[in-house]
C-alpha cells in the first residue's frame, strides 16, 4: 500500500502534464494565472481572517473564555453538556486550532474512552469553525450583510453540542 500511495501524486501530475501537452495549453501561463486569482482570494479575504485570528487570541489569553465557562455551567448543565468541555464548544466556532488545543487538553485529562472525552470527540466531529466558515465565504463571494448566516449557524452549533452530548450519553452510556 506505501508503494501505492508514494506514487499517486506523480502519476497525477504526470497525468496533467500530458493531457496539458496534448491540448497545447500553455503550462507556464496557465500556473501563473492561477497563482494570481489565488493571490487576489487571499488578498480579499485576509481582513476579515485577520480580525479572527486576533479575536480569538485577545479571548484566550484574557481569560474570558474561562469567565465565559462558569457563565455557562448552569444552562449547560440543563443541556447535558458536561462542563469540562465547555471551553471546547466556546472555541469551536471561532477556531479550528484553538478547538483542537481545548480538545487535545481534553483528552490528555479526561482520556479519550471517558464520558467527557467521548462528547468532546463527537463534539468535535459535528460542529464547525462557524466564524471562520462565514468570513471565508462571505469574503470570497463578497457579501457584505451576512444577516442571518451567524445566528442560524451558532444554533446549529448549540444543538450540535446538546447533541453530542445527548448521543453519548444515549448511544455509549
Amino acid at each position: 500500500m506505501s508503494f501505492f500511495s508514494n506514487l499517486v501524486v506523480p502519476a497525477l501530475l504526470c497525468l496533467v502534464f500530458l493531457v496539458a501537452v496534448l491540448r497545447r495549453v500553455d503550462l507556464l501561463s496557465a500556473f501563473a494565472k492561477g497563482v494570481e486569482d489565488g493571490l487576489r482570494v487571499v488578498w480579499e479575504m485576509f481582513p476579515s481572517l485577520l480580525l479572527l485570528t486576533l479575536t480569538v487570541g485577545a479571548l484566550s489569553s484574557s481569560g474570558a473564555v474561562q469567565l465565559l465557562c462558569r457563565a455557562l455551567q448552569a444552562p449547560a448543565k440543563v443541556l447535558g453538556i458536561p462542563k469540562e468541555v465547555l471551553p471546547l464548544a466556546l472555541l469551536r466556532p471561532l477556531s479550528g486550532s484553538g478547538a483542537l488545543v481545548a480538545f487535545q487538553q481534553i483528552l490528555s485529562q479526561y482520556g479519550p474512552d471517558s464520558f467527557v472525552g467521548r462528547v468532546a470527540s463527537v463534539l468535535m466531529g459535528s460542529t464547525e469553525t462557524t466564524f471562520y466558515t462565514i468570513a471565508l465565504y462571505c469574503s470570497a463571494s463578497n457579501i457584505q450583510n451576512s444577516r442571518y448566516a451567524a445566528p442560524a449557524a451558532l444554533c446549529a452549533d448549540l444543538m450540535g453540542f446538546a447533541a453530542s452530548a445527548a448521543a453519548v450519553r444515549l448511544l455509549l452510556g
